[in-house]
């Protein structure tokens, strides 16, 4: 692997090597609901920036029953209007959501820059690492 740093790699939250610069941005188990106010499904993991410890894509498991059967898609934080004690408002759609490109947790290790680039180009965001890029906010957080 050529010049990799850690900014290059994200990791997920769940795997306990990394702690959030900002505890309030754990939004795991919330549901993740649409512009429309339609449940997608919820937040089963979070990817994190190892150098920033910032919270920089949300692992969304939706269709499933009790965990069995669900599928993962991954959508930028940028997408977060809002957040509140049960639920993560984005500002896309479900079935934009549930078109994106499916994620399998089971067959990536962690995916560097040019697999991310994919999911903020679907989503119409500039991956956090351009020019000009700032840093999202989770609003409402609560």
């Amino acid at each position: 692997m050529a010049n990799t740093t850690h900014n290059d790699i994200l990791v997920k939250l769940s795997e306990g090597n990394v702690i959030l610069d900002d505890p309030g941005q754990d939004i795991r188990h919330r549901k993740v609901i649409d512009r429309d106010g339609e449940l997608i499904g919820h937040v089963s993991d979070l990817f994190v920036d190892q150098d920033e410890k910032k919270v920089r894509m949300l692992q969304v498991a939706a269709g499933g029953f009790l965990g069995l059967g669900d599928r993962h898609f991954l959508v930028p934080v940028e997408a977060i209007t809002r957040v509140t004690a049960d639920d993560v408002h984005i500002d896309q759609t479900s079935a934009k959501v549930v078109h994106s490109p499916e994620y399998d947790p089971k067959l990536s290790d962690v995916p560097f820059r040019d697999a991310w680039a994919g999911y903020y180009g679907y989503y119409g965001f500039s991956p956090y690492w351009s020019a000009g890029s700032i840093n999202p906010t989770f609003p409402g957080v609560y």
